[in-house]
């Protein structure tokens, strides 16, 4: 598809809008990385910035994804998600950027949009690297944060705008859809390497011996989905703002962890997890093995600048994927 993003031209009445007549969009800066909705900031003409996240077609370059019934990770993007997972963060006290505006009514644009505050551009994975002794603030004021959502419990697994909506409540055990979710993602990613296709049955065999060491629970916790050290910025007060939480759903704790584990290395221990059922934890680290092959393989068949990247990270998941399954 031909994308055309955001010009200043575009923005004008939204700023004259929400900041006053006297108020001037002096530049635009679209940062790059997103991949399911646009993030903008805007440069006012007194040196203030604001951010513009903007949900649209143009601006997400994921084809449709496998998907499995009660999985609330599928397709976890959009405003109605966006203010959902903000309100639920903001009363379990876990610090977000402070929402301005939203309008989902196309007054401003022909997209679903939200103004936010810029919470800076540091983010903690870059502290995290170059400056580790800096990061330990705001790395045990995330771990305050997270346990503080971990044990903010739901009467059901599931995302927060399906509870709103009234929905029926998902009637299988979350062990269950990740089983479906790995399984699906596999057989997507086999059709792509032959390496996958070949160790079909094996990699099979392996998820379900991991999911048989499973025992029942029914106690869900809030969870971001997929964080990581660049799921985090760092303000310049060294406060820990959480970002891109659209998948925020209420589901086992142990899902946040394997991506946790993964993504912050030496560095998960001073974030002081909650109890954590290590069965369970295994199998939902090695779905989303799956789930990082899968994902980048399909959009590396997009028009995504960072193809490469994608293809890479994809590259190491099948190493570990193969490695694991014996």
């Amino acid at each position: 598809m031909t994308r055309t993003f955001l010009r200043t031209d575009d923005l004008h009445g939204l700023v004259s809008d929400q900041f006053g007549s006297d108020r001037r969009l002096a530049a635009l800066d679209r940062l790059t990385g997103g991949t399911k909705k646009g993030v903008y900031r805007l440069r006012l003409d007194d040196r203030t910035t604001v951010m513009l996240y903007v949900w649209s077609a143009g601006e997400n370059y994921w084809p449709p994804s496998p998907t499995v019934p009660d999985d609330p990770f599928t397709d976890a993007s959009g405003a109605d998600l966006f203010a959902a997972g903000h309100a639920a963060l903001t009363a379990a006290g876990v610090r977000v950027p402070r929402l301005m505006m939203m309008d989902r009514d196309g007054r401003h644009l022909d997209a679903d949009i939200a103004l936010v505050e810029d919470a800076g551009a540091l983010r903690l994975e870059a502290l995290l690297e170059h400056d580790p002794a800096t990061a330990s603030t705001p790395l045990s004021a995330l771990g305050d944060a997270l346990r503080r959502m971990h044990t903010t419990y739901g009467p059901h697994h599931g995302k927060l705008t399906a509870a709103a909506r009234g929905e029926a409540p998902p009637t299988r055990r979350t062990e269950d859809v990740i089983v479906d979710r790995a399984l699906g993602h596999l057989d997507a990613a086999a059709a792509r390497d032959v390496r996958l296709a070949d160790a079909h049955h094996r990699i099979t065999a392996h998820v379900h011996h991991l999911r048989s060491a499973v025992t029942p629970r029914e106690e869900y916790g809030l969870v971001h989905g997929e964080l990581g050290p660049d799921h985090v910025l760092v303000t310049p007060a060294g406060e820990a703002v959480m970002i891109d939480f659209e998948g925020l759903t209420y589901f086992d704790v142990e899902w946040d962890h394997a991506w946790l584990q993964m993504r912050f290395g030496d560095a998960y221990s001073a974030l002081r997890p909650v109890d954590l059922d290590p069965h369970r934890l295994e199998l939902y680290r090695y779905a989303q093995t799956l789930s990082l092959i899968e994902g980048p393989l399909r959009i590396a068949d997009t028009d995504f600048p960072d193809r490469k990247w994608m293809l890479d990270l994809a590259e190491w998941h099948i190493t570990r994927a193969l490695g694991r399954a014996r």
